[in-house]
């Protein structure tokens, strides 16, 4: 690999890790703020969707 796609590579990735600590940043919640009923729902169903899939991954794995 030549030092023009390393450069590249590297500028890659830390474009990468920037972007996604932004859209994370964006995400947060902001201290002291209270929850809208919406946040509130959707945070409730995304708990609820990680439960199944571990209990999914439970029994998957009890199957082998």
């Amino acid at each position: 690999m030549n030092m023009n796609g390393i450069i590249n590579m590297l500028i890659r990735i830390a474009s990468n890790r920037m972007l996604n600590w932004g859209i994370r940043r964006m995400n947060a919640p902001k201290p002291g703020e209270k929850q809208t009923p919406q946040q509130r729902s959707r945070e409730r169903a995304a708990r609820e969707s990680v439960k199944r899939a571990r209990q999914a991954a439970r029994i998957t794995r009890r199957l082998r």
